[in-house]
């Protein structure tokens, strides 16, 4: 007899919609769509061969099938729930937020951490998500942020992500550069600059791909690699050296003597993903998972604006997923 296998996921599915008995509620709860939640209920009867809800325009029922399911779950889940708590509450989640004052990924986290209290979730600040994805690979990492396409496909085939936010581009610029009277910088007012995107930094190479990608063809150049600087009194002395405009996102945190102007015509956008090996187990995922559900549902963070910009190579991976 072949051996069978129940995924953790339809049963928490089943018991969610059974104790609310409605399929947008239970869904909320779960934080995920609707449609995926009742694909999950159908293929878990197909594979038990047993109908479970007696469902109508009106309400939700369990069938006697249902009925007695719902016992065997609840002492299921709670094993499996035992035997996370057991594993994985003796050591921390640690995350990847790349650079201190960075929004998207900080706030994520802070979610996460409301939704999660009892669990203990670590920050560590590396930048780049393809420096990370060795340490992900390896376990010596949980969960980071970054352009998932960007990365080497031998690394994406060890990863598994979820996309958090297309996030706006900008340009930051020493005070007295002529572009920083500008509120927005059209693109096409950096042609002929050299802009520098991190060229040279073997943990963000996903990072100055992009940003090749975006200059294509509109007279911009990535500047050449500067010396790596590691914080934020470093950065700002290089910067302060070299003068060069730097690409960044939106949200990049403020420093002495510099501008952040958004960038227009067209709106370049970031790609983000949540990224994680393929397999992770802990308790305190789940939460970080279901904070990005939120934040993009809250914050509309993966609308695409009709004048954005991403490479196409992009758009499959950021799709959302359910």
């Amino acid at each position: 007899m072949p051996d069978r296998h129940l995924d953790p996921r339809l049963l928490r599915s089943f018991l969610a919609v059974a104790e609310e008995l409605h399929f947008t509620r239970a869904a909320a709860r779960l934080y995920v769509a609707q449609q995926a939640l009742s694909r999950d209920v159908r293929r878990l009867e197909r594979e038990l061969g047993a109908e479970l809800f007696i469902r109508t325009t009106r309400q939700v029922a369990l069938t006697p099938d249902g009925e007695r399911l719902v016992p065997y779950v609840r002492r299921a889940l709670q094993a499996q729930d035992d035997l996370l708590a057991a594993f994985g509450q003796a050591r921390a989640l640690l995350v990847d937020l790349n650079s201190p004052g960075l929004r998207t990924p900080s706030r994520v986290l802070e979610r996460a951490r409301e939704l999660a209290p009892e669990h203990e979730l670590m920050a560590r600040y590396e930048s780049g998500l393809t420096g990370a994805a060795a340490d992900l690979i390896a376990g010596r990492l949980d969960a980071s942020f970054g352009r998932f396409a960007g990365l080497d496909p031998a690394l994406r085939a060890g990863l598994d992500h979820q996309p958090v936010r297309f996030e706006p581009m900008a340009i930051l610029l020493p005070e007295d550069h002529p572009l920083a009277e500008m509120e927005r910088v059209p693109l096409a007012a950096l042609a002929g600059e050299s802009v520098y995107a991190g060229a040279g930094n073997a943990r963000t190479p996903e990072w100055t791909d992009l940003a090749h990608r975006l200059f294509e063809g509109r007279g911009i150049e990535v500047a050449a690699p500067a010396p790596l600087a590691v914080g934020d009194e470093e950065f700002q002395r290089i910067m302060a050296k070299t003068r060069t405009p730097v690409l960044v996102v939106i949200d990049f945190p403020a420093m002495p003597r510099t501008v952040v102007r958004p960038l227009i015509d067209p709106v370049p956008l970031s790609p983000v993903s949540l990224v994680w090996r393929k397999g992770l187990v802990h308790p305190a995922f789940d939460a970080l998972r279901r904070a990005v559900v939120e934040l993009t549902a809250e914050e509309g963070w993966l609308h695409r604006p009709p004048e954005g910009w991403t490479p196409a190579m992009d758009s499959a991976t950021m799709r959302p997923r359910n």
